[in-house]
């Protein structure tokens, strides 16, 4: 008799733990956007919305169907307003041949970023809505997940989320390159150069 309430309590306070936790997650996201908002280094543990997950052999695909490789590891040392040049505080290794826009993986983007994302994007598809477009960070990195989200929101329906990042990317001895920030200009950026 003495066994049933303690596998009750066992059960309840389960229970409890686990919700705790979801309540935990789920207050990271927005729920008014559905963009996670705080602690983007942490498990991602929702499926992408708008997107696809990708793992090494697709991003290897859709590069090889003219797939553009988009890196949105953040800035800490943000950039300068007047310029558009990013205070690098922190130097990146990338895959090669990615575009690196930093920041547009935020649940909330500086004003200037959600247009700068935009033109971004239709530069680099060239208008094509159905062009591969391939989003990355690290591993266990909410801002990739985010910048699908976004990509999709934008009207881009050929949108993939390579979660593993430069971590799998590394792990899998694949080289990696110095990244350098595209900078963030109010007008059409510039073209990219011939070694990307």
């Amino acid at each position: 008799m003495t066994r049933r309430p303690a596998l009750a309590t066992l059960a309840l306070v389960s229970a409890l733990g686990f919700t705790g936790v979801s309540a935990r997650a789920a207050s990271d996201i927005d729920p008014a956007t559905g963009y996670r908002v705080q602690n983007y280094r942490a498990p991602v543990t929702e499926p992408v919305e708008g997107g696809t997950r990708a793992d090494l052999a697709d991003v290897d695909r859709l590069v090889g169907q003219g797939g553009v490789l988009i890196d949105v590891m953040p800035q800490r040392g943000g950039y300068d307003p007047a310029t558009g040049s990013w205070r690098l505080v922190d130097r990146r290794q990338t895959i090669p041949g990615a575009v690196w826009l930093p920041e547009v993986g935020r649940g909330v983007l500086d004003p200037r970023i959600a247009p700068w994302f935009a033109r971004w994007l239709d530069r680099l598809t060239a208008g094509d809505r159905d062009r591969p477009l391939v989003f990355f960070c690290m591993a266990d990195c909410w801002m990739s997940w985010n910048a699908v989200k976004r990509a999709h929101a934008l009207g881009y329906r050929n949108v993939h989320w390579f979660a593993d990042g430069t971590d799998g990317w590394r792990e899998a001895d694949r080289p990696l390159v110095e990244g350098e920030p595209a900078p963030v200009l109010d007008g059409d950026p510039p073209p990219r150069s011939a070694g990307r």
